[in-house]
């Protein structure tokens, strides 16, 4: 895998690395590409149980690398919708359609793109001092990458609007006080919290969380009884896996369950 992003294993945990650190981890179409390719190469790998994504250096992500942009726009590819089709969608949707959890460790300012890229992630735990920024609207821009799904849906509509037209930064703790992390760590603590997080997910029922991921993103657009009829679907087709009938023994058995069968259905 070419060196915009390392990839380390640790056991049954995958840790993708954004790795341009010069360039605050500014996303351009090499990135992506390999990017997708990571998620979606962990997401077929029956040995991995979850994902951390996360950038080396002082930045998670700067969001796209405006440079590239500016150079592609010279040479005459002014086209930015082509480009979020090419390059930036198919890296989203890797990393909703990866069955696996994928974790964001948010190391350092996350804006644009790479907001957008940690707002797609299953969970988000984020360094003390970090800055979160919607920063679209700075360079003449709206909010890409699914923002304008993810902040609209996980804020409101209220908030998500007063982020995208004042493009004013969002402080890591206020982030957590709204929901979108899950938790704010010391800097030198932030890949062993990650790592404990996604091993714990990792020795859980991988089979459920598919099916979890999968009913959690239909059920944004669903009404009750359409949410109620995805439930009975799912389930069914949960307690058929080999996950649901060992964790079910164990709890008869009064012992820890032993994750691991494959998803069918």
């Amino acid at each position: 895998m070419s060196d915009v992003v390392l990839t380390d294993r640790n056991g049954a945990v995958v840790t993708l690395t954004l790795n341009r650190p010069d360039a605050l981890n500014a996303l351009n179409a090499e990135t992506t590409a390999v990017l997708r390719a990571g998620l979606e190469a962990a997401g077929r790998d029956a040995a991995v149980g979850a994902v951390i994504l996360t950038g080396s250096g002082r930045a998670f992500c700067a969001g796209a690398d405006l440079k590239d942009v500016s150079a592609r726009s010279e040479a005459g590819d002014t086209d930015l919708g082509a480009d979020l089709r090419t390059n930036y969608v198919p890296m989203i949707r890797a990393i909703r359609a990866c069955p696996k959890p994928v974790i964001a460790a948010l190391n350092g300012t996350t804006a644009g793109a790479g907001l957008s890229l940690a707002l797609a992630c299953d969970l988000r735990i984020v360094v003390a001092g970090a800055q979160l920024i919607v920063v679209f609207v700075r360079v003449g821009l709206v909010p890409d990458a699914g923002s304008l799904f993810f902040l609209t849906r996980m804020l409101g509509l209220s908030k998500a609007t007063e982020l995208a037209m004042t493009g004013d930064p969002m402080s890591a703790e206020e982030a957590h006080r709204l929901g979108l992390v899950a938790a704010v760590v010391a800097p030198d603590q932030l890949m062993a919290v990650a790592l404990e997080r996604a091993r714990r997910l990792a020795e859980g029922p991988r089979q459920t969380y598919a099916l979890i991921k999968r009913g959690m993103e239909r059920a944004l657009e669903l009404d009750l009884e359409q949410t109620m009829e995805l439930e009975s679907q799912l389930q069914a087709m949960a307690a058929g896996t080999s996950d649901a009938r060992e964790a079910i023994r164990a709890f008869i058995e009064k012992r820890k369950p032993v994750f691991g069968g494959p998803l069918r259905g």
